[in-house]
């Protein structure tokens, strides 16, 4: 049977959790930042080179990753804008009950939290997420994306090298808890 302990729900703030929510707020800044600039200086699908294998084309996404349902005719902003809340309701919870000797662990869950807020507000207020960064080689174009799923990716990679290489050492360091 689940209860509130195993979801974390009972758990007490550890030291210092929340601290690391100034760089979920850096990257929504630069996110919208970022995305407000394209969309003031770029024109619509039309790629700037900068780079042999790199343009900035501004772009609307009303799916989600690799466009997924972009063509679902509209319900789908809903549900994705659901699911990001959602998903940063437990990534704030996760944060907060994640032990200060876990730093690595702490990065990584601000950076999604801060990638999944900057493409929710987009969601919300324009019903579309704003892609800018367009990478390519030879005919092969990888989706657009934005500074947000950039942020989302690293912090994904930041989970699961800390899964794959501290986790066992920071649970046998468990009576070692710093502060920070």
């Amino acid at each position: 049977m689940l209860d509130g302990k195993a979801w974390g729900l009972g758990a007490p703030l550890q030291p210092g959790a929340l601290r690391w929510l100034w760089l979920t707020l850096l990257v929504i800044l630069l996110d919208l930042g970022s995305k407000w600039l394209a969309s003031e200086w770029l024109v619509y699908a039309r790629p700037v080179p900068l780079l042999p294998f790199f343009n900035l084309t501004l772009l609307h996404n009303p799916g989600a990753a690799f466009s997924f349902l972009a063509s679902a005719g509209g319900w789908q902003r809903w549900f994705f804008a659901l699911v990001a809340i959602g998903v940063c309701a437990l990534l704030l919870q996760w944060l907060r009950t994640t032990p200060a000797r876990h730093w690595w662990m702490r990065m990584g869950l601000a950076l999604i939290m801060g990638g999944a807020l900057g493409n929710l507000y987009d969601r919300i207020m324009h019903g579309h997420v704003v892609d800018f960064i367009s990478l390519h080689y030879g005919g092969w174009y990888f989706p657009a994306f934005n500074l947000a799923d950039t942020a989302i990716t690293i912090g994904a990679a930041i989970l699961i090298v800390d899964m794959l290489f501290f986790s066992g050492r920071n649970q046998a360091n468990g009576s070692s808890e710093d502060q920070s």
